[in-house]
C-alpha cells in the first residue's frame, strides 16, 4: 500500500516545490513521516544548486545505489523494511557537505498475539460465559497516547462490533453484553485496532472457538481423613462435556516443601474422588483442585482445604538414642534419651516407658524398674556400669513399638572415632571424622544447642551434613560408632555455629585532641554467641568539608593515633569493625583540634613555675642573709673591757690557749683593766719552751683583780646595776670620757679608789727586743659570760 503511494508523494513534493519555483527553495519531503515497521519508504531531496549530493541516516552515509537522480534539482532515496524506531535522515551537498534539509521516520507497529479467554464474573455461578477477556502485545512510544478497540464478528454478526475499549493492552468486555456480539456455541473473530495523533494501525484477525478458551468455574472441595490417608471430592459444573482436573497437596511446615498433584480425567458432571496416600502420619496437609475442558484454559483454582492426618500403625519405626553426660561427683552419669517414629502432633494418646536393665544383671522375667516419660525424650541416671535402656510405647493400654539401646560401662574398651573436622557454610554444619579401627555398622552424630535441645542424626559414612539447624546458633556435636547391637564411645567436637554473626558493637570510648594529632580509643562489646571475629578496624576521619581519610589497625589494637592534623579545626571520626561476616560501624565522634601543642603550654608552664621558685627562693636567701647582717650581734662598748691578751706563741712548741668556756673559771680571772701600765707574760705551763731573756726585767704596776661577782647569788636588781648603767649620761661619760686616752672601752674592775689601784706594782720580765711579743686587743661582751655562767649552772646542777 505504501508502495503504491510512494510515486504519489514524490509528484506531490516535486509539484509543491515547482509551484513556488521562483521562491527556489531547498528542502526534503515528506517531512517527518509515520510509517510501519517493515516497510518501504522513498525520500526526495530538492536542491537549489547543480550539483551532486549525499544522504546520511543516523549520521551515517547511506551508499550511493539506494539513491536516484532524478535530474539536477531532484534526487530520490529509497529504504526498504525500514524497522528503526526513529532514525534522522539528511541531505548533503557532495561538494561542500552543507545540509540542504532532512527528515525524521518514525515507526509504528500493529497489535499481536491476540488470546481471548470466556470467564465468569462469579465463581459460584454455572451456565454461560459472561465475560470476555483479550490481551495482545504492542510496541509503542511511550510519548504517544493511544486508545485501543476490540472489535468482533461472527457469523451469527458479520459485521464488526466493538466488544470494549483499553488505554492499555488488555481489555474485557462489559457484563451482559458478550452473548450478543459472539457466537458462544461456535467460532468468531477478534480484531484489535490501535489508534494515536500519527497514526492507526489494526492487528491481524484471530478466529476463536468458545469452547477452546472456555474458561470454567473453580470446582468445589471436600477433604476428609481415613486410615490409609486422605479423601478427596469435588463437585464440577452440569456440562456433560470431558474434562480433566488436577489435585495438588503439600505438606504444612516451618519451611518451603515441595508440592505434589494428581491428575484425573473425569466427565465435568461427575463428582471427583481420589484417595491420597503414602502421607505422613500426625502432620497437616493442604489441598486444592481445579479442571478444565479439552484445550480450554485451567479453572482457577478451588478454595484451599487443610486436614492433619492419622497416625498409621505400620508406619511407626520408634529409633532410641542417648546421650551421655560427663560423670558427677558421686560417680553417676546422667543418661539423656531420646526417641523417633511418632509425631508429637498426633491426637492420640500415648504412654512412654524407660525401663534401666545392668549388662550384668540381666536376667529373664526380672522386673525391673520403670519410669513414665514425656512424648519425645526422658532423663536417667546410671553408675559406672553399663546399661541396656528399653523404651516402650503403648497406646490404649496395648504395647505397639519397643526399641532398646546400649550405655556403655566408663571403662570399658570399645571403638571410638577420631580427628572430627567440621565446617559450616551459610547454615549448614558438614562433619568429618576418621573411622576406628574396629568395623562398625555406622555413626550416630547426636548436636545439642543451648544444653536443653537435642537432635540426632544417624549415617553409614565418615561424613554427614547437618541442615535445617537455626541461625547463627552454636552447636555441640558428639560422633558415636555402632556395632554389634552395641555402642561405642562418643568423641565430641569443638562446638561450633551455622552461621557466624557480625561483630559485635563498636563505640569510640575516648578522643585525646592535640594541635595537629588526635588519639583515638574504642571498644568492641560482643553481646551474642557466634559473632564473628574482627580481623582489622578502620578508622575514617574528615573535616567538614574537606577528603575523608581513613587508616588500618590490626586487629590486636584498639586505638590509633592521627597525625597530620590541621590545628583549631572539628574532624569527625567513626571506626568500623572489619569481619569475615560482615562490618559495623561505630556512631560518628567530633573532636576540635588545639591552636596550640598542650605539651608546649606544660613545659612553658613548667619552665616558668621553675623560675618563679628560683627566683623566690634567691630572694629568700638574700633576705634571710640580709637578716642576720642586720641582726648580727656587735659588741656594746658600754658592756665591755679591754685587755691585752697574749697571742698564741709562734715558735716550735707553742702550747694552746685555755679557752674561756671553762665551767671551773672565770673569766674575770684572766682579763686585765685597760688601767694596767704593762702586762706581764703568763706563765706557761709545763713542757712548753720558753725563749724570753730573763735576764732583762722590768718593773710594771699590777692593778687589783676584782674578781667577778657572783650574780647567781646577787639579787637580779642589783646585777643589773652592776651590768648596766644607771643612766645614758653615764654610760656617755664613761665612753668618752678624755682622761681615758687609750680605748673608750668601759673598765670591769671594780669601783676602787684609781689612788689604791696605782700603788700596787709588779713586774714583768722584759722580752728580747727582736722577740717581742705584740698585745692583742680582746672584746669581750655580757653574754659570753651570761652563757658561761649557764654552762657552770648546769655542770654544778
Amino acid at each position: 500500500m505504501h508502495l503504491l503511494l510512494a510515486p504519489f508523494i514524490i509528484l506531490v513534493g516535486i509539484s509543491s516545490i515547482c509551484k513556488g519555483e521562483h521562491e527556489s527553495r531547498c528542502n526534503v519531503v515528506p517531512t517527518d513521516p509515520y510509517i510501519e515497521v517493515g516497510s518501504d519508504i522513498k525520500i526526495v531531496c530538492h536542491t537549489c544548486v547543480n550539483d551532486k549530493i549525499y544522504w546520511t541516516l543516523q549520521n551515517r552515509e547511506i551508499d550511493e545505489t539506494l539513491s536516484n537522480i532524478i535530474n539536477s534539482s531532484y534526487t530520490v532515496l529509497s529504504l526498504r523494511n525500514f524497522t528503526e524506531h526513529s532514525a534522522t535522515v539528511v541531505c548533503h551537498e557532495k561538494a561542500t557537505g552543507d545540509i540542504i534539509g532532512g527528515t525524521t521516520i518514525k515507526t509504528y507497529s500493529k497489535p499481536s498475539k491476540i488470546s481471548c479467554i470466556l470467564d465468569y464474573d462469579n465463581q459460584n455461578e454455572t451456565g454461560v460465559p459472561e465475560l470476555l477477556t483479550c490481551n495482545w502485545e504492542h510496541q509503542i512510544n511511550p510519548s504517544k497516547e493511544i486508545y485501543y478497540t476490540v472489535l468482533s464478528s461472527s457469523w451469527l454478526h458479520p459485521s464488526q462490533s466493538e466488544i470494549c475499549h483499553s488505554q492499555i493492552t488488555t481489555c474485557t468486555s462489559e457484563y451482559q453484553t458478550i452473548s450478543d456480539k459472539i457466537s458462544i456455541l461456535g467460532s468468531f473473530n477478534v480484531t484489535v485496532r490501535a489508534n494515536s495523533s500519527a497514526f492507526e494501525a489494526y492487528s491481524e484477525t484471530q478466529e476463536f472457538t468458545s469452547y477452546q478458551i472456555w474458561k470454567i468455574v473453580r470446582p468445589k472441595l471436600d477433604v476428609t481423613t481415613c486410615p490409609d490417608g486422605v479423601l478427596v471430592n469435588w463437585t464440577q459444573t452440569d456440562s456433560s462435556a470431558e474434562c480433566h482436573c488436577q489435585v495438588k497437596y503439600n505438606k504444612v511446615v516451618n519451611v518451603r516443601t515441595p508440592e505434589w498433584s494428581i491428575d484425573k480425567t473425569l466427565n465435568c458432571s461427575e463428582r471427583g474422588k481420589i484417595i491420597v496416600k503414602n502421607l505422613e502420619s500426625c502432620s497437616t496437609y493442604t489441598f486444592s483442585v481445579r479442571c478444565a475442558l479439552e484445550e480450554a484454559p485451567w479453572s482457577d483454582w478451588s478454595l484451599e482445604k487443610r486436614v492433619l492426618t492419622k497416625l498409621n500403625m505400620t508406619d511407626v519405626k520408634l529409633r532410641l538414642w542417648r546421650n551421655i553426660a560427663e560423670p558427677e561427683k558421686h560417680g553417676l552419669r546422667k543418661v539423656h534419651t531420646m526417641w523417633t517414629g511418632i509425631p508429637s502432633t498426633c491426637q492420640d494418646t500415648f504412654t512412654y516407658r524407660i525401663k534401666l536393665i545392668p549388662s550384668k544383671q540381666k536376667v529373664t522375667g526380672v522386673n525391673y524398674t520403670e519410669t513414665l516419660c514425656g512424648n519425645s525424650s526422658c532423663d536417667v541416671d546410671v553408675n559406672q556400669d553399663a546399661h541396656r535402656i528399653i523404651l516402650t510405647v503403648s497406646h490404649n493400654d496395648a504395647v505397639f513399638a519397643e526399641d532398646s539401646v546400649y550405655v556403655p560401662a566408663a571403662r570399658e574398651s570399645l571403638p571410638q572415632v577420631t580427628d572430627i573436622q567440621t565446617t559450616t557454610l551459610e547454615g549448614v554444619i558438614e562433619i568429618s571424622w576418621k573411622a576406628p579401627v574396629q568395623p562398625v555398622s555406622g555413626y550416630m552424630i547426636d548436636y545439642i544447642h543451648n544444653g536443653n535441645q537435642y537432635y540426632w542424626k544417624e549415617s553409614t559414612n565418615t561424613n554427614v551434613t547437618l541442615t535445617d539447624l537455626l541461625d547463627k546458633t552454636p552447636y555441640n556435636i558428639t560422633v558415636t560408632p555402632l556395632f554389634d547391637g552395641k555402642t561405642g564411645h562418643g568423641t565430641q567436637a569443638l562446638q561450633i555455629c551455622s552461621r557466624v554473626r557480625d561483630t559485635g558493637n563498636v563505640t569510640i570510648s575516648d578522643v585525646q585532641a592535640y594541635d595537629k594529632s588526635a588519639s583515638v580509643s574504642w571498644d568492641v562489646k560482643t553481646r551474642e554467641a557466634c559473632s564473628g571475629v574482627v580481623v582489622r578496624y578502620i578508622v575514617f576521619y574528615n573535616t567538614q568539608q574537606g577528603l575523608q581519610l581513613n587508616v588500618s589497625v590490626d586487629r590486636t589494637r584498639q586505638f590509633v593515633s592521627l597525625k597530620d592534623l590541621t590545628p583549631d579545626t572539628q574532624y569527625h571520626v567513626y571506626v568500623q569493625a572489619i569481619a569475615l561476616t560482615g562490618t559495623t560501624q561505630s556512631s560518628e565522634w567530633l573532636f576540635m583540634t588545639k591552636r596550640f601543642d598542650p605539651k608546649l603550654i606544660t613545659a612553658l608552664l613548667v619552665c616558668g613555675s621553675i623560675a618563679v621558685l628560683l627566683v623566690l627562693s634567691l630572694g629568700l636567701c638574700c633576705a634571710v642573709q640580709w637578716k642576720k647582717f642586720k641582726e648580727k650581734p656587735v659588741p656594746n662598748p658600754g658592756f665591755s673591757s679591754v685587755a691585752l691578751w697574749s697571742p698564741a706563741n709562734h715558735q716550735e712548741g707553742t702550747c694552746p690557749v685555755e679557752p674561756f668556756n671553762k665551767p671551773h673559771e672565770s673569766h674575770f680571772d684572766i682579763v686585765y683593766p685597760e688601767e694596767l701600765e704593762g702586762m706581764t707574760t703568763p706563765s706557761l705551763p709545763p713542757g712548753c719552751k720558753s725563749n724570753i731573756v730573763r735576764d732583762q726585767t722590768e718593773e710594771y704596776t699590777v692593778p687589783d683583780v676584782v674578781p667577778a661577782p657572783d650574780l647567781q647569788n646577787k639579787d637580779p636588781r642589783e646585777s643589773e646595776d652592776m651590768l648596766h648603767p644607771s643612766s645614758p649620761e653615764e654610760a656617755t661619760a664613761l665612753l668618752l670620757s678624755e682622761s681615758n686616752q687609750s680605748s673608750p672601752y668601759r673598765s670591769q674592775s671594780s669601783k676602787e679608789d684609781p689612788a689604791q689601784r696605782t700603788s700596787k706594782q709588779s713586774k714583768r720580765a722584759a722580752l728580747n727586743q727582736e722577740e717581742k711579743t705584740t698585745s692583742a686587743t680582746v672584746y669581750v661582751t655580757l653574754d659570753m659570760f651570761e652563757q658561761d655562767n649557764g654552762q657552770s649552772t648546769e655542770t654544778e646542777t
